[in-house]
Formats: C-alpha cells, structure tokens, sequence
C-alpha cells in the first residue's frame, strides 16, 4: 500500500470521552474530534452505557474529524478502534443489544467474585489468564448475570467488550482481540481460550457467547456500506480492531521501545505496567494482578491497576474549591490545578500517609477488596492543606510503587503517560517512589495511536511492529529525568509504614461497609 497524503485513523472510546485521532503514515496527529462519553450508575453499584448511543456517539466523532481534515474518507487509508477495557456488551439476533453495556465501574459482581475468588479452581484459572479475579471482568459480570438474571444471558448471541461492539458496528464481524479474550477466558501464553479458566468461573454452558479472537495487527476487515453511510468514510476502508486502550495507551507511549520497559498511565485510574516475554512471567501468590498479550510476538504486559489516581487529587482540589466557593471565593479547577506546584513546595515530603483508595468500588492493585477506602494517617494540629495535597500525591506514588512490588523488582526505567504526567511535581514523586528516571511521552493520544499503528502494520505501512515503533514511538519520548535521590531515600523508609497501615485497616473497612 502507498501512503502518499494517506491517513491513519485511530478511535479512542474511553469511559468519559470519545476520540477519533487522525495521524500521516509516519506517526505525526494530525487532528482529534472528541464527543463526551455517558454512563449511568446507581446506588446499587450498577454502571453503564447506552449500546445504541454509543455507537451513534462513535460515529458522530468520525464526521467531525472530517470538519477537520480536508478529504477525510478519500485520503484514509485504514482505521482502527480500541476502548475502555472489560465490561459486558451482550448482543442477540440482528446483532442488537440485550440491555444495557456493562463496563468496568460495574460492582454489581461483588458477591459473585467473593465467592469464586481464592479456591482451588480460581487459582488455577489465575495460571492461564495471569490475572486476579474483579468485578468489572466481564467472566465475573457474565457469572453473576447467570446467577440473578438468567434470561438476559439467554437471549444473548454473543458477549463482546466496548470496542467489539463498535469493531462489529464497523464492520459486522463479532471478534474479540487476545488482551481481553486471554485476559478473562484464555492463556496468555497461547493467546487462546482456556477451558479450565471458563470452567472456574462455572460458564461452560455459555462458551458459544465467546467471539473468535483476532489479532488487528495482522487481519482486517471492511467498513461496511452501512457503517460508511453513519460515519462518511468510504465503504471498504480497512478496519483492525485494537487491542483494549490500557495496551494501545501503553504501545503509543513506549513500554516497548528498543527493549521492554515499565510504564504508568496515570488518569482516572492508575495502571503500571511492565513489558517482558511471556514465557518470562511470574504470577504472584496473593492472586492480584493482570497479564494482558501486546501485539508483538511473544510479549505480554503485567499489570497491577489501581481503581483511582488522579480521582484523588480531583476529591482534594474539590474540598479547596468548596471552601473557597463558601467564602463567595469560587476557583475553576484549572487555577487550583495550577496551584498545586506550590502547595507541594510549601509542605514537608513525607510527612503523612495517604492510601488512594477513594473509588466507590475500593481497590483492585495491588490487592483486590470492594471495600477499601482512602485514609489519612498522622495528622497533628500543625498541619494544612498543603500538606494534605503532598499527602496525596505522595499516596499516589507509594501506591505505584506497591503496585510495582507486586510484579517484582523495581523498573529501571518508568515511562508515564496520561495527562497528570506533565505536573512536574508528580512525575518527582512518582521517580522518587519507584527509584527510577522517569520519560513522558509527548504522544498527545497515545490510545489511538497505538490502535493506528496496528492498522499501519496490517496494511503494510511497515513490516512489523517494531518498525512502526521506531517511527511512531521512539522520537516521541522526552529525556530521562533522574529520581531525587533523598526523596527516594525518604520514601523507600516510608513504604513499609504505608503497606504496613494498609494491611492493619482491612478489618476497618469491612466494619464501615457493614455499619
């Protein structure tokens, strides 16, 4: 295929918005049209989409791209869809949606989780998939649907995640791709389903909803004549569908480069992870964890995620934007964001403990339990909300740096990603907590970049992977910026007394969840 003017698409369906990315043949964006991303949630832990909506958004994203770039549907010469990962699309006939797209945030699969999680038979679907049982699986969501709602899961064809739904809007076809099919279902070591992994979670009478799994990389399918009238590009258009976002994100913002590296995405979640092979990869005892499959041969990424990241700093910056609104004083959340830099300089590093467990749904990295919550521990009179801020940001880092323990020795290098990554006093932090020079990329849509660089690779824009890498990836990382090495001294000391607290409030949180 000759590129010429061509153009690459990348969609980034993520849980708050909806991106459609376009970039030249070598990597450089081009223009990004984004449409806000609705969900729904209720007391009862339910969180989800509208399937329908969803789609229409998609599409309404890829015509305003084209607002954006001069003969949009001309020019492309392939495109390629990733999303936010897990979660529950269950499809029936004619290829409509049974109900509503569960997706990660779901907790409604608690109890079922609690009661598969930790035997025998769970234990050893952790050694195919490589990854801890939870509630926004979709194995976990599709056991519990069964066990409350049957017949949901009886009028359902297929089961897919957020991005299968628009990859079969796109083109018809019903697939999954291996990070998410091995992640609940399959081995990550041959990128297949598992049969002892779905016989744990009690579905083998519900394997014919698993979707064949195809690799975006290497096998495409057209846009369909209906999809190019929704979206206005042309019918035919190559279409590969991405690997789950959290690995697009990863790929786009250089865990592998000339060799494997570590790599934090920090956004609403925090997701660390380290590249490596897969024959390589060491599952640890507590249960807790991901593998997911990258898309180059061999490799795969293990992962410890934690629920909230910069969710923290957002409860933390509202509690100064009430105060000051109360005082007839109100700050939009661009100027308190501005001001964290000082109120970081103006407190003392290491003198609280924070646990950022401020999601509803508790924690999942580096351990799992529904009913974790944040804790500040070791204030006295003379503190203030500086100090507070430190605190969280410190939590952030020490959390990592738990995460990090999980999945064995430090990194040598950490790779940050997200849009928290450009606060310089978090990346500090962050380096400091882990031991190690971190590089942020300048990738601004590293997700849909990396989904764009599958499609260039399975239309022969290049010959593998990393090739694609080295034009793509490699020019885009910033200089090592090395740990302060006294703040990385203070941490390593104050790491024990964080895991230690941690451990000492589990009961603490199980008595609040009951009261």
């Amino acid at each position: 295929m000759t590129s010429g003017d061509g153009i690459l698409i990348g969609i980034d369906a993520g849980t708050s918005v909806i991106k459609a990315v376009a970039f030249d043949a070598g990597g450089r964006q081009l223009a990004v049209a984004a449409t806000p991303n609705t969900y729904t949630t209720r007391p009862d832990g339910a969180a989800y989409q509208d399937m329908a909506r969803t789609w229409a958004d998609c599409a309404a994203t890829l015509r305003a791209l084209a607002g954006k770039v001069e003969n949009l549907a001309a020019r492309t010469l392939a495109l390629a869809v990733t999303a936010q990962g897990d979660g529950t699309w269950l499809v029936g006939a004619e290829n409509r949606p049974v109900t509503e797209g569960w997706i990660w945030l779901d907790a409604r699969a608690a109890a079922t989780v609690k009661r598969l999680r930790g035997t025998e038979a769970d234990r050893a679907r952790f050694h195919h998939t490589g990854s801890g049982l939870n509630v926004c699986q979709q194995g976990s969501q599709i056991a519990h649907m069964l066990a409350t709602t049957p017949e949901m899961v009886a009028a359902a064809e297929v089961a897919l995640h957020p991005k299968d739904w628009l990859y079969l809007n796109l083109t018809g076809i019903r697939a999954t791709d291996p990070s998410e099919a091995c992640f609940t279902f399959g081995d990550f070591r041959t990128r297949a389903y598992s049969d002892t992994a779905i016989a744990a979670l009690g579905l083998q009478a519900q394997c014919h909803l698993l979707p064949p799994i195809l690799d975006g990389s290497q096998i495409t399918h057209p846009l369909t004549e209906a999809a190019a009238q929704d979206t206005g590009l042309r019918a035919g258009t190559p279409v590969s569908l991405g690997y789950v976002d959290v690995v697009c994100t990863a790929l786009g913002a250089g865990i592998v480069t000339d060799a494997p590296a570590a790599c934090t995405i920090i956004g609403s979640t925090g997701m660390h992870m380290r590249a490596q092979a897969a024959a390589d990869a060491v599952l640890n005892d507590a249960l807790t964890g991901y593998v997911m499959c990258l898309p180059l041969p061999g490799m795969i990424a293990m992962l410890q995620s934690n629920m909230a990241a910069t969710l923290n700093i957002d409860w933390a910056l509202a509690l100064a934007g009430d105060l000051l609104a109360s005082f007839g004083a109100p700050q939009d959340r661009a100027a308190l964001i501005a001001r964290i830099d000082g109120w970081m300089a103006d407190s003392t590093p290491g003198a609280l403990i924070y646990h950022p467990y401020i999601s509803d749904a508790g924690e999942r990295g580096p351990f799992v339990n529904a009913a974790a919550r944040a804790s500040l521990i070791g204030l006295s009179m003379r503190h203030r909300f500086p100090d507070l801020m430190r605190a969280v940001i410190e939590g952030l880092g020490l959390s990592a740096r738990d995460c990090y323990a999980a999945m064995g020795a430090m990194p040598a290098e950490l790779r940050l990603t997200g849009g928290a990554a450009r606060s310089s006093a978090l990346r500090r932090v962050l380096g400091a907590a882990v031991g190690a020079p971190t590089r942020v990329s300048s990738r601004e849509e590293a997700g849909a970049a990396g989904a764009a660089m599958m499609a260039a690779v399975a239309n022969g824009l290049y010959p593998d992977m990393a090739a694609c890498i080295a034009d793509w990836v490699t020019p885009a990382l910033g200089p090592a910026e090395p740990a302060d090495p006294d703040l990385t001294a203070l941490y390593a000391r104050r790491y024990p007394d964080y895991r230690a607290a941690r451990l000492a409030l589990e009961p603490v949180w199980d008595g609040l969840k009951t009261d």
